[in-house]
Formats: structure tokens, C-alpha cells, sequence
């Protein structure tokens, strides 16, 4: 009897042993999600839900000159005109050397962008909804200048209630 059970548990620690071995082979994949809902009386978004994180202006040989970045965005808002404006003022491109900066131009539904809120669409417009292009282009690229370049700047959205 005493046998009968010493190969019982034997047979179990087999068993249990082996699974665990299988067990060492596992991998996971940790998934990050979110999701964004505007309200529906003001909002002003990318078409894309990925613009803004990582955009790249292609340089153009040929012609040399730094390529438009282009984003369509959707837009509403029921408590006036849309504005926007550049936190901070415009900005330009960077590689360590300021004489080498290269002058950025931004334009949102064809109004360019300064650090001074502007309406870029108007009540009526902003009220019903629409789609507008934010277009992001590059001054001359000056003499001499090579290497990489960078910047970060944020375009801020407010609407101003309409006057009596």
C-alpha cells in the first residue's frame, strides 16, 4: 500500500513537473489602448489619430527645399467663432546651430498662426462642424545648413463667444 501511494505521488510530481516545464516556453504582449470622445458642442481634432506623434517633413533634393506637412482636421464649436494660435509663438526647425534654423509657417483652414489666437473659422461655420487642412511648411533652408532637424510646438483651439 505504502508502495502504491509512493508511485502515486510520484506520478503526480511527474505530471505537475512537466506542465510547469511547458509553461517556461510562455510570452505575453501588453496592449496599451485609448480612445478619445469629444463633446459634441466643441472640439477640434486630427483626421488622423496618430498625427503629431512622430512627423517627418521629407527634404527634396531636387529642389532643395524641406517638403509641407499636411493634416486634415474635423471641427466644432457651438459657443462661437473658432481660433487658434501657436503656444508659445511659431517655431523653426533646429540642428543645434541657430544660424541654421530653418522658419516654420503654419496655417490652419488657410489662416497663418501666431502665439495670438485668430479665428480660423467662423461662428456660423464653427457651428455647423467641418473639416479644415493645418498645413505646416518650411522657410529657405540657409547656407551651409545640414544635418537634423527638429521642433515641437503645440496649436491650441479656443472659441470666442459671440457678441450680443
Amino acid at each position: 500500500m505504502l508502495i502504491n501511494k509512493t508511485a502515486l505521488v510520484a506520478a503526480a510530481v511527474m505530471v505537475f513537473g512537466v506542465s510547469s516545464a511547458w509553461a517556461a516556453d510562455s510570452t505575453s504582449t501588453q496592449i496599451n489602448i485609448s480612445a478619445t470622445v469629444p463633446s459634441t458642442a466643441f472640439y477640434a481634432q486630427a483626421s488622423s489619430p496618430t498625427f503629431g506623434q512622430a512627423e517627418v517633413m521629407g527634404y527634396d533634393i531636387g529642389q532643395n527645399k524641406i517638403n509641407s506637412l499636411r493634416e486634415n482636421f474635423t471641427y466644432k464649436s457651438t459657443g462661437g467663432a473658432l481660433r487658434a494660435y501657436i503656444d508659445g509663438g511659431p517655431r523653426a526647425l533646429f540642428n543645434g546651430n541657430t544660424a541654421h534654423n530653418i522658419p516654420l509657417t503654419t496655417k490652419f483652414n488657410g489662416v497663418t498662426l501666431t502665439a495670438a489666437a485668430l479665428e480660423v473659422a467662423t461662428a456660423p461655420a464653427s457651428a455647423a462642424g467641418g473639416t479644415a487642412e493645418l498645413e505646416v511648411s518650411a522657410g529657405a533652408i540657409p547656407t551651409g545648413a545640414s544635418g537634423n532637424f527638429s521642433t515641437a510646438f503645440t496649436v491650441m483651439f479656443d472659441s470666442t463667444p459671440p457678441t450680443p
